[in-house]
C-alpha cells in the first residue's frame, strides 16, 4: 500500500476515535484534551502514549514522519481492533473499491460539477440561513442540563436532568468523564438519565450533540470524610472508615493478605474529596508522612502517588524506587512529564520506611521535598482552582501517618493525625 493510502487509513482510525470520544471536533482540542486522551488510552490499552505523540498524530505539532507501528497498534486497540493490521484488514477493501469507482466515474464527476455549482448558487442563502437558525445561541440557551448525586459516599449514582428544547438529533450523549466508556446515549425527548461513579472526584459533565459540546457543568462527588478502596476493575472494593484509622491511615492485615494473594497487580487508595474551604490550588502546602508496606512480586517498585485535586485540574506526584523511575509520570494540571521522555530520578525514593513528604505550590510552581530536602520542582500554566481533594494511591498497600495543609498565608487549615474517627 502506498503512503497516501496509508495516511488515509490513519485518518480514518483517528476519526473513529473521535466518534468514540464524543469530545467535539479535534480542530478545537486543546492541551488538556490530549492529556485526557492519553489517560483514556492508557486506561483501556495499558499503553501510555504521551501528549506529544498524540499531538503529532493529530497534526497539532509539525512532524514529517509517520507514526510508529507501536503507536498505530495502540490507537487501533483503543478504536476496538486487535492491532493496526486488524484495522487495515477491515478498511483496505473500502479503498480498493473507491479506486475502481474513480476509474469509471471521472466523466460523471466532471459533468456533475457544473450542475453542482448552479445548485450551490441557487440554494446558498437558504443553506446559510438554515445553519444559522439550527444550534443558534438562542436555541442552546433554552437547553437545560443539570445533575445531582443521590447519596454521599461511594459508589454514587447521579441523576441528570435534560431538556433539549427544540433541538432534535439522533446523536446525543452525556459524557460523564474523560473516559469514553462513561457516556450515556439519550433521546432528544428524554428528560432524565442516570450514571454511576465508583470513585469520588470533581468531574466535568458534558452534553454532546452531533459531536459538539453544547452544555457542561461541574459535578462534585464527595467521599464523606476519609474513605478507602481496593481498586479492583471495574468495581472497587470499599473499606469502612473505622477500619482505616488507627494512629494513621492503614489497611487491616486481612485486607493486606488479600492484596498479596492476588496474582495481578492491585492498588489501594485513601480518598478525601470534600468542600475543604477556600484553599487556592495554586498557593498551598501539603505535609504528610507515608510508606509502602508491600514490595514483593508485582509491587517491587513500591510505587506511591499523591493526587491533589482541584476544581479546575489536578496534580499527580509519584514516588518509586530508583530502578523503576522510567515507569512513572508527573502531572501538573496542564503539564505532563512522561518518565520515558524526562529524567524523573529525583522522585526515586525508598518507601519501605516512613518518609516525610512536603509538596508546596506557589504562584503555579510546585516543589517536592523528601525528609526536608528539595527533590523536584516544575511549573504549570492553567489554574487549579480551589483545592477539593487529596488521594494517596499505593501499588499494593501503604500507610499515611499524618497530614497537614497550609494555605497561602501559612495558616494550617487541615490537620489530622488519625488518632480517632
Amino acid at each position: 500500500m502506498n503512503k497516501f493510502k496509508e495516511q488515509e487509513l490513519i485518518s480514518q482510525c483517528l476519526l473513529q476515535i473521535e466518534e468514540i470520544l464524543c469530545w467535539g471536533k479535534s480542530l478545537d482540542w486543546h492541551n488538556d484534551v490530549f492529556y485526557e486522551l492519553s489517560e483514556a488510552i492508557q486506561e483501556r490499552t495499558n499503553v501510555l502514549l504521551s501528549t506529544t505523540t498524540l499531538k503529532r498524530v493529530w497534526g497539532k505539532v509539525s512532524y514529517n514522519n509517520s507514526p510508529s507501528i507501536s503507536t498505530l497498534n495502540t490507537l487501533s486497540q483503543f478504536a476496538g481492533y486487535n492491532n493496526w493490521r486488524d484495522f487495515k484488514n477491515h478498511h483496505e477493501n473500502f479503498y480498493i473499491r473507491e479506486e475502481k469507482k474513480k476509474n469509471t466515474t471521472n466523466l460523471t464527476t466532471i459533468l456533475g460539477i457544473a450542475s453542482a455549482i448552479a445548485l450551490i448558487f441557487i440554494s446558498l442563502f437558504s443553506v446559510i440561513n438554515a445553519n444559522k437558525s439550527e444550534y443558534s445561541i438562542t436555541d442552546i440557551s433554552k437547553i437545560k442540563f443539570s445533575s445531582k448525586p443521590v447519596t454521599v459516599g461511594m459508589p454514587n449514582s447521579v441523576v441528570f436532568n435534560i431538556d433539549m428544547a427544540s433541538i432534535e438529533s439522533d446523536s446525543i450523549y452525556i459524557q460523564q468523564y474523560w473516559d469514553p466508556t462513561k457516556t450515556i446515549k439519550i433521546n432528544s425527548d428524554q428528560k432524565q438519565a442516570t450514571g454511576i461513579y465508583y470513585f469520588p472526584g470533581y468531574f466535568r459533565a458534558k452534553l454532546v450533540v452531533d459531536g459538539n459540546v453544547i452544555k457542561e457543568h461541574d459535578l462534585f462527588i464527595k467521599s464523606d470524610g476519609w474513605s478507602g478502596s481496593i481498586d479492583y476493575n471495574p468495581v472497587p472494593k470499599y473499606l469502612k472508615t473505622q477500619l482505616l484509622i488507627n494512629n494513621g491511615l492503614s489497611l487491616p492485615n486481612l485486607i493486606i493478605d488479600e492484596i498479596k494473594s492476588n496474582k495481578l497487580p492491585l492498588t489501594s487508595t485513601y480518598h478525601l474529596v470534600d468542600d475543604l474551604g477556600s484553599i487556592s490550588g495554586d498557593n498551598f502546602t501539603l505535609e504528610t508522612t507515608i510508606k509502602n508496606v508491600y514490595n514483593d512480586k508485582w509491587a517491587v517498585c513500591q510505587t506511591a502517588k499523591i493526587y491533589l485535586l482541584g476544581s479546575k485540574g489536578a496534580f499527580i506526584i509519584p514516588f518509586t524506587i530508583s530502578g523503576c523511575i522510567s515507569n512513572i509520570n508527573v502531572m501538573l494540571n496542564d503539564v505532563y512529564l512522561n518518565g520515558k521522555e524526562h529524567d524523573l530520578s529525583s522522585l526515586g525514593v525508598d518507601l519501605s520506611t516512613f518518609k516525610d513528604i512536603k509538596i508546596s505550590v506557589e504562584n503555579k510552581k510546585l516543589k517536592v521535598f523528601v525528609n526536608q530536602e528539595e527533590m523536584f520542582s516544575a511549573s504549570y500554566n492553567e489554574t487549579m482552582g480551589k483545592l477539593v481533594g487529596i488521594r494517596f494511591k499505593f501499588l499494593g498497600a501503604g500507610e499515611v501517618k499524618q497530614i497537614k495543609v497550609l494555605n497561602a498565608s501559612g495558616k494550617t487549615v487541615i490537620k489530622d493525625d488519625f488518632t480517632s474517627l
